[in-house]
């Protein structure tokens, strides 16, 4: 399967937005692209932190969802894009990742699980945190897991993802930039892959105040595409055989599955 990850800097005119997203899916379906990976926040950029984002967030059945469906459809490819949805009855809002197929529409949704309350922000003054596991789609045939940015960093929440089947990790991020803060995400990316041995594509945000490095790293490690911090699109093939291949000669993800069955077996 071709990925594609998009990378572009949002603002906080949703049709805007929208429109970047129409150009940057047409670059990836150009390209043979069977699923395309945007940024967290594609819908629209989180503004100031004092800013109130209700009155912008919407409803799983509201004008950007449509309109994405509408993109896959077009297209005939699968969309993953982060937006913000509205919770009725409630003064916070779910950071969310969409999952959009070109056939059945909108597909899953994951909220947003780890806040990013670091390096001096606090996104949950504005956000509630979701309480699923990673959420799991089929896609071509490949097992996808959905997060969101600083969940990433949380590495046994990426394994329950891996031990439950997922083969490749897609992370839709608007990873804020700062010291070392891009080498974090390039490391982050990376070991997520080895400690899983799975395919992962990050989706990065571009602009001021973000890294952008939009990445797709193979199951040993490897960066096969990515991005600096400009606006485009990356394109790298995916395999069953070479994850299969990766997964015989690193067996971590069995020899997990066993250690764990192991330590329930204790009395």
């Amino acid at each position: 399967m071709r990925v594609a990850v998009a990378q572009f800097s949002a603002g906080m005119s949703k049709p805007a937005n929208l429109e970047r997203i129409a150009d940057l899916s047409a670059r990836a379906a150009d390209a043979g692209a069977r699923l395309v990976v945007f940024p967290e926040a594609a819908m629209c950029d989180f503004g100031e932190n004092t800013d109130d984002l209700r009155s912008l967030a919407e409803p799983l059945d509201g004008r950007f969802v449509n309109a994405l469906g509408a993109l896959a459809s077009r297209f005939k490819m699968t969309l993953v894009a982060g937006m913000f949805e509205a919770i009725p009855g409630e003064r916070l809002i779910h950071n969310s990742a969409v999952v959009v197929d070109p056939v059945k529409g909108l597909v899953g949704t994951f909220h947003k699980r780890h806040l990013f309350d670091a390096f001096g922000e606090v996104e949950s003054e504005r956000f509630r945190a979701g309480e699923e596991d990673p959420l799991q789609v089929e896609v071509e045939g490949f097992r996808a897991a959905v997060v969101i940015c600083y969940d990433m960093r949380f590495a046994s929440f990426i394994e329950r993802a891996a031990d439950q089947g997922a083969e490749l990790l897609l992370a839709p991020a608007a990873w804020v930039a700062g010291p070392l803060k891009e080498e974090h995400l390039s490391v982050v990316a990376r070991a997520r892959a080895i400690d899983n041995t799975m395919y992962v594509a990050v989706g990065g945000m571009a602009g001021v105040g973000y890294a952008g490095r939009s990445a797709i790293v193979d199951p040993l490690g490897a960066q096969i595409a990515g991005l600096g911090d400009g606006e485009g699109v990356a394109i790298a093939d995916i395999s069953r055989q070479r994850l299969k291949e990766a997964r015989t000669r690193l067996p971590v993800l069995a020899q997990r599955r066993a250690a764990r069955l192991v330590t329930a077996a204790r009395p």
